[in-house]
């Protein structure tokens, strides 16, 4: 069956002379807004959320407002994805986007190492002391310089987890620090 243009155009009537689309006015069509935890929300403080959302660009970083407990919860999601995020199929070998990423010569090595560089930061933020960031340092300058290194450097990535020790360093300060 071929559809002539007028029906493309403009819809076919019903056999009851109505047309065969449905008109809802703006409430009737809408059912109610459910939140996550399957609460109802009132269109009234939906609307009234949407005239305060806004972006403001160059006021401060994104990043800024976390919490202590979050940011370190950041630096361990980081260093696990980078070192330890996979598992080699069949065998027990864990291995990170810095293993992956790394393959890419040079310019992955540069990549990671300057993601490691921004976790050593991290820790400098909350309050690791010099000797703690330099040991930190120490790791990745190792895994930066060795990961250079074609295919050596890559299984050496995987094997060293210059990431994953920092978080353990950072991990025995902030437990031998009084709580407040």
């Amino acid at each position: 069956m071929i559809m002539s243009e007028d029906d493309i155009l403009a819809p076919r009537k019903s056999r009851t002379g109505s047309s065969s689309r449905a008109t809802f006015s703006r409430h009737e069509a809408r059912g109610p807004i459910i939140d996550q935890e399957g609460h109802e929300i009132r269109p009234e403080s939906l609307e009234q959320g949407f005239r305060e959302f806004r972006f403001e660009f160059g006021q401060a970083s994104p990043f800024g407002n976390l919490t202590r407990e979050q940011r370190i919860a950041r630096f361990e999601a980081i260093a696990k994805l980078l070192d330890v995020a996979f598992i080699l199929p069949g065998t027990n070998i864990r291995y990170g986007i810095d293993g992956l990423i790394g393959l890419i010569p040079v310019v992955g090595d540069i990549i990671t190492t300057a993601i490691s560089l921004w976790l050593v930061r991290e820790a400098r933020a909350l309050g690791a002391p010099w000797y703690i960031t330099a040991r930190m340092l120490g790791n990745v300058a190792v895994d930066g310089v060795v990961g250079l290194v074609p295919f050596a450097g890559d299984a050496f990535d995987v094997m060293f987890r210059a990431n994953m020790r920092n978080v353990r360093l950072l991990r025995r300060w902030l437990e031998k620090q009084p709580r407040m």
